[in-house]
């Protein structure tokens, strides 16, 4: 592929995971509410989610993808789950200032990115630029091995940075706050928007 629809692309995909969404709220709220632990994990779900579906867009499974439409809405109800439970742990958490990193702690590699993976998979708004948004760009047509290859290096170059910043500043704007009551307010804060996020993606088709 010749640079400038590569560029082009990048662009086009940059802003879409730069845009408000399900997606980009749900790392804001993992990083308010759990910190920077199990981060490259969590990071990583959005990263192979992403992945998965340009690969269903790039090697014409999209008509498949429509086949087995259940399996995509348990998918993403599975997320919203996710999003539900996560948002209802930090909401009922006690919050003492001095525990926060201890807190925090506790998330585990896997079930982050199980968790992130399962609600990229299901997150309409991905599912739109892949299927819809992307074919207008790039003629999946003319998506070669190679070209398959460098559009998949910068999908990871774009959304890797976007969320691990989105993640690291989130975490940097909680520990500003120090008090009980602070954190308290940062923790239903998030809980809302993470619940707000769960309630998108089961409604939008």
């Amino acid at each position: 592929m010749d640079i400038a629809a590569l560029m082009l692309f990048a662009g086009v995909y940059l802003a879409a995971v730069a845009s408000p969404g399900p997606g980009l709220a749900a790392v804001v709220g993992r990083g308010l509410g759990q910190g920077l632990f199990a981060a490259p994990a969590f990071v990583a779900g959005f990263v192979v989610g992403d992945l998965i579906w340009f690969t269903v867009a790039a090697t014409g499974l999209a008509v498949l993808a429509k086949s087995f439409e259940a399996l995509f809405l348990a998918i993403r109800y599975a997320g919203c789950a996710y999003l539900i439970f996560m948002a209802w742990k930090i909401w009922t958490a006690p919050v003492k200032a001095a525990e926060v990193a201890a807190a925090a702690g506790k998330a585990r590699s896997w079930p982050s990115f199980l968790g992130s993976l399962s609600l990229t998979l299901g997150n309409p708004k991905v599912i739109v630029f892949f299927l819809s948004i992307m074919p207008l760009v790039i003629d999946p047509k003319a998506i070669t091995p190679l070209v398959f290859a460098e559009m998949a290096v910068v999908i990871v170059l774009v959304i890797t940075p976007v969320m691990a910043t989105a993640l690291v500043l989130a975490n940097r704007a909680r520990r500003i706050f120090t008090s009980q009551t602070s954190l308290r307010r940062i923790n239903r804060v998030t809980a809302t928007v993470m619940a707000g996020a769960a309630a998108v993606i089961a409604t939008r088709g």
